[in-house]
């Protein structure tokens, strides 16, 4: 509610996007839209027709004056980006990332915790519950580079990996406070044995943050390749993990498996405190060859709404919709196939309505 008492709007852009990206938000926002309630929040959508079929028929994935557009909502819920028809770096580099970049969306987040009855390949998975904080505009995504004696015996590319004193300082700031709130040890994931510029950098200016301003925060150093292996054997030793752009994109795709597959994988790219909206997507990408079969999962799009909704002060509905998943993740009736069930797109998010509605007096 709002100072006088009534009912506030959050407004969500909705870009369905490519491949399964129109199922899983149109069967997503009716869930998340009465998630938010309990927060006194009503939801307002602005459907946007971004993405590759755009591209095809205009030769734009997204109008010029995108930013703006956007920056009239308070978030945005992203279905998928992938075209088949499109290689994956333009169906990337014409929408998604322009997004993060000129939006300045520097937090990309992405919870890791396993759920009860999911199975996963990996065992003994009670209690793990991390995050990956990944640096979302600079690293090896930079965009600098290019190539030269194209096409010949001699042709070289080149991709400039990016690490600014600037970017490390404000992603470190964001990790430990986030550590700090969640009561957990901050792990900073780099190569800096063999990365003696980049990843020395990140070891440098992280490690001064920690000592400066949150002493208070446990913190260690890792190798990416050793976290790598500590996820799949120790994952409950894990808190809060900060990676680079590359590393974390990796890393937090790896940990998708011991939430039961990328279905259940959410993400949000924020910028905190910088009066944009933020970017809430599932993580697992088009997936055209499941595409108008109806059988998409949509959990990781409704956490991805929560994620949403408690950036934008519902934790009420946020708290809800996850109680609601775990609760229905048990039921082969109520899930899809990836993770073992026998439900559709449709059946499956409404599962979780049903869940949600009887849970809430």
């Amino acid at each position: 509610m709002n100072a006088s008492g009534h009912e506030r709007t959050l407004r969500i852009a909705a870009i369905a996007g490519d491949g399964i990206g129109p199922e899983i938000v149109g069967a997503s926002l009716p869930v998340i839209a009465a998630a938010a309630r309990l927060d006194r929040v009503r939801v307002e959508v602005t459907e946007l027709d971004w993405g590759g079929e755009r591209l095809l028929r205009t030769g734009a994935a997204m109008p010029e004056d995108a930013t703006a557009v956007v920056r009239e909502h308070d978030a945005i819920l992203l279905g998928a980006v992938g075209h088949p028809q499109l290689t994956p770096d333009v169906s990337v580099w014409s929408l998604v990332l322009p997004l993060r970049k000129e939006l300045d969306l520097y937090v990309n987040l992405r919870p890791i915790r396993a759920l009860e009855n999911v199975d996963s390949p990996v065992v003994d998975l009670a209690g793990t519950d991390f995050v990956v904080v990944r640096e979302n505009t600079e690293g090896e995504y930079s965009g600098i580079g290019g190539r030269v004696h194209s096409g010949g015996a001699h042709e070289v590319a080149t991709d400039v990996a990016v690490h600014s004193r600037r970017a490390l300082t404000r992603i470190g700031r964001y990790a430990f406070g986030l550590a700090r709130e969640r009561g957990q040890r901050l792990t900073l994931v780099t190569k800096s044995n063999v990365s003696r510029h980049g990843y020395a950098l990140w070891d440098e200016v992280i490690g001064e943050l920690g000592a400066a301003e949150f002493p208070d925060v446990p913190f260690e150093l890792a190798f990416v390749d050793a976290m790598a292996t500590r996820m799949i054997e120790r994952p409950r030793s894990l808190g809060v993990l900060l990676c680079s752009n590359l590393f974390g994109d990796i890393l937090s795709d790896l940990g998708a498996v011991l939430q039961g597959g990328l279905g259940m994988a959410a993400s949000a790219n924020l910028c905190p405190g910088g009066g944009v909206p933020g970017v809430f997507e599932p993580v697992h990408g088009s997936a055209p060859d499941i595409a108008g079969k109806g059988i998409a999962n949509p959990l990781a799009t409704i956490l991805s709404g929560a994620l949403l909704l408690r950036e934008n002060g519902c934790p009420l509905g946020a708290a809800a919709l996850e109680e609601a998943i775990s609760a229905t993740v048990g039921r082969a009736e109520a899930t899809t196939p990836d993770i073992g069930g026998t439900a559709d797109t449709v059946t499956a998010a409404n599962a979780v309505m049903d869940e949600f509605e009887a849970a809430t007096p």
